[in-house]
């Protein structure tokens, strides 16, 4: 007999105003829903999630049971977004565990996910990650299409490929669970994922005896490092489990569906847990059969369907939304898309069998070992396992400083060059002299640095040209010796022309002054 024990908590975190997770601990089912659409239709989104889920696996506590309300939910959430305008465009994730009853009535332990939230087991010290992120960068890498290191930085890393709510059907992943005592399971939704690595997980998980106060651990961690979006956080305890020796892991559940082009409902599963055979004329599909080879399994739309709309709530392109007739299922394998049958629908098995995936069995972190594991870490620590580069590092600190130091120098040197220069010209009838280029050079403006005192009138008319088109000098003293020689050279010349005119014995006394003043300020 199994016996859980659980803890849960949610917080809104430290950037959001609302908190759009919901959760759900009570009477052996537990679930995380993260509600996304806006304010109202995430919250909306998520309650229903969980509400339904409650009900209708009370009614059919079986692994059926649990899939049929993940449905069931699906389509309510999807009706009532049509309906009310301002519910438009909501959706949820949506990850559930379960003690369910099997068709012998023994129990079994269910787990269910669509979307990014997470379930996790912690199992003899080691932490694995059971679900597989429905998200467009994952799904690429999953597929080949893609590698990891690509996936880290990609531009579609945060678009859901799958949610409840946003088309009117929705394709649910589901294990069967062997767990032992002493387990732990662990639901959660990304905004604990996003900021608390694995490494930091584990410890919590490994050493907070009480699951109450373990998930109240955990959403102080993630406030502590950020809180950027809603927490939520559900710890389930296995008091008493199974009593094989075999590791605990979770086994990829394979379900058979009527043909969806009929519009029949779907059928019983591969492994019997409705309680039925396989209905006559079809042939029960064994999931552990493709696995050895198989990345995913698509089920395509029945023709006409909302591929359109898909494409557009999804930011897939619309030749990327898988189009058929009836319920064609392809796996890919090696050597491409492999058609299966038309009439058997084979879920996408999240872990992987076989020498071809095997890096897709559920992947494992040891805390002891000090290292964070691919499969959850912080985002810095996931591009340096990856080898993506740094943005900071000693040479993008060194080519900076390079940089603003070529920046500098050039600007040190055009500044001395614009300045290194002195020019003589008129400026409101006077001789004054410059500082700068005539003109200006770059950003900097000649500026005045003396008005000389000489005007235009007593320099040479012969010089003025030259004065009027600027005449460069090398030095502020070179500039003077350049004004006092036209001067000199205006009085020498008046000097000579008026000593010319004058007849011997006609100076007196006075005639010096009057001389001055007639040669424009020219000494006798």
């Amino acid at each position: 007999m199994t016996v859980l024990r659980s803890g849960s908590a949610t917080d809104v975190g430290r950037v959001r105003s609302s908190n759009e997770d919901r959760m759900l601990a009570k009477d052996n089912v537990f679930a995380v829903a993260d509600g996304m659409g806006g304010h109202a239709g995430g919250e909306v989104a998520a309650r229903v999630a969980v509400e339904t889920i409650e009900s209708v696996f009370a009614r059919n506590p079986t692994a059926g049971g649990l899939k049929e309300a993940i449905e069931t939910a699906n389509q309510t959430i999807w009706r009532q977004s049509r309906e009310r305008n301002e519910l438009r465009g909501m959706g949820t994730t949506l990850t559930a565990a379960a003690l369910a009853r099997g068709p012998d009535q023994r129990e079994l332990m269910v787990l269910a996910n669509v979307g990014d939230s997470r379930a996790y087991l912690l199992s003899g010290g080691q932490l694995r990650q059971l679900t597989a992120d429905h998200s467009l960068a994952e799904e690429r890498v999953r597929h080949g299409e893609i590698t990891e290191a690509e996936a880290a930085v990609h531009p579609h890393r945060h678009i859901l490929t799958r949610a409840l709510g946003v088309t009117p059907e929705v394709d649910v992943d589901l294990w069967e669970l062997h767990v032992h005592s002493g387990d732990r399971l662990l639901l959660c939704s990304d905004g604990l994922t996003n900021e608390v690595d694995a490494e930091k997980i584990t410890a919590v998980l490994a050493s907070v005896q009480s699951p109450q106060e373990a998930a109240a651990k955990l959403v102080d961690e993630a406030n502590a490092h950020g809180g950027n979006d809603n927490i939520t956080v559900v710890v389930v305890d296995v008091l008493s489990g199974e009593e094989d020796e075999s590791a605990s892991r979770a086994v990829p559940i394979a379900w058979e569906f009527e043909d969806r082009a009929s519009g029949e409902r779907p059928g019983s599963n591969v492994q019997g847990f409705a309680g039925k055979g396989p209905p006559a004329g079809r042939r029960a599909v064994d999931a552990t059969e493709m696995l050895g080879a198989v990345t995913t399994a698509v089920a395509l739309p029945p023709a006409g369907s909302q591929a359109p709309a898909v494409a557009r709530r999804t930011g897939l392109e619309e030749d990327q939304v898988l189009r058929g007739r009836g319920t064609a299922a392809v796996i890919e394998a090696g050597n491409g898309p492999t058609k299966v049958s038309d009439d058997v629908f084979v879920a996408a098995p999240p872990i992987g069998t076989g020498p071809k995936r095997a890096a897709a069995e559920p992947r494992a972190v040891r805390a002891e070992q000090g290292r964070v594991p691919a499969w959850k870490e912080s985002r810095r620590e996931r591009l340096r396992r990856l080898g993506v580069p740094r943005r900071i590092t000693i040479r993008v600190v060194a080519f900076l400083f390079v940089l603003v130091a070529v920046v500098v120098g050039g600007y040190v040197f055009v500044r001395w060059y614009a300045n290194d220069n002195w020019f003589v010209t008129i400026d409101h009838g006077q001789l004054v002299i410059y500082r700068g280029h005539p003109g200006g050079l770059a950003w900097f403006r000649p500026t005045i640095v003396e008005r000389t005192g000489v005007s235009a009138s007593q320099v040479l008319p012969s010089e003025w040209h030259t004065l009027v088109r600027d005449v460069n000098e090398p030095s502020l003293s070179a500039a003077r010796r350049y004004v006092t020689n036209l001067h000199q050279e205006f009085c020498a010349t008046q000097s000579a022309n008026v000593g010319s005119t004058q007849s011997p014995g006609q100076g007196h006394p006075k005639s010096g002054t009057n001389r001055s003043r007639s040669r424009g300020g020219c000494a006798s």
